[in-house]
């Protein structure tokens, strides 16, 4: 092998190192978030904001937004900003993608068209805020994506629970957003990992496992 090649996969590997290394350190958020005076807890978005000093290359991968069985697919969709969203129709009927404007900014609404089963559209979602969708078709159909400026984020299941993924030490502003609520804003302090501890289920021995630290954070939103 040559030197340059030598070099080059030597570098990789080091990336790949360095990369293990800062999510073994990371954390995950979790908690509940209990609803008031709405009809459920669910499909609220918690994420962290943004980060002073710190930008997020957008996924390779393509978020999917589908319409099935009359209805935007998944209710609500977060992603990063920069991330392309595939727009799909699963329904033997004619559907049209269309949103408004982009957190109450009218200048940035769009329509998508209107497309048959089986066509892929796609957009990317460079303006961070809220996008209602709507569909000119079927004027009952309604969902949301929200574009928002960490890759720190999640959405409640129907009791309210939610966690946030591999999240480095820190302190961070944790908020909300939620179709019916006002949003919720709380500082957070991630901690750091304390070292190597035994892991239940570890057939290791010594077990030098280290443990992902978890920061409880239950949130209350209101209408």
């Amino acid at each position: 092998m040559s030197n340059c090649k030598k070099f080059v996969a030597r570098s990789v590997i080091l990336i790949f190192v360095a990369a293990l290394s800062s999510l073994s350190w990371a954390g995950d958020v979790k908690g509940k978030v209990t609803a008031q005076e709405i009809r459920s807890p669910e499909n609220i978005v918690v994420y962290i904001d943004s980060i002073s000093g710190k930008t997020f290359p957008p996924p390779v991968l393509h978020a999917v937004m589908d319409q099935s069985r009359m209805k935007f697919v998944p209710h609500v969709l977060v992603i990063l900003k920069g991330t392309t969203v595939n727009f799909l129709n699963d329904d033997p009927v004619q559907h049209n993608v269309y949103w408004p404007g982009i957190n109450n900014n009218h200048k940035l609404a769009h329509n998508m068209g209107t497309w048959p089963q089986g066509i892929v559209k796609s957009f990317t979602f460079n303006e961070l805020g809220v996008v209602p969708l709507l569909c000119k078709v079927h004027s009952e159909m309604s969902g949301y994506i929200v574009v928002v400026p960490t890759p720190y984020f999640a959405v409640t299941d129907k009791n309210g629970n939610y966690t946030i993924k591999n999240v480095p030490p820190g302190q961070y502003t944790l908020k909300t957003w939620s179709e019916e609520a006002k949003p919720t804003t709380q500082v957070i302090a991630v901690r750091a990992s304390t070292g190597t501890a035994v892991k239940p289920g570890c057939n290791c021995s010594p077990c030098n496992c280290i443990t992902r630290p978890t920061t409880e954070v239950n949130l209350t939103v209101k209408q």
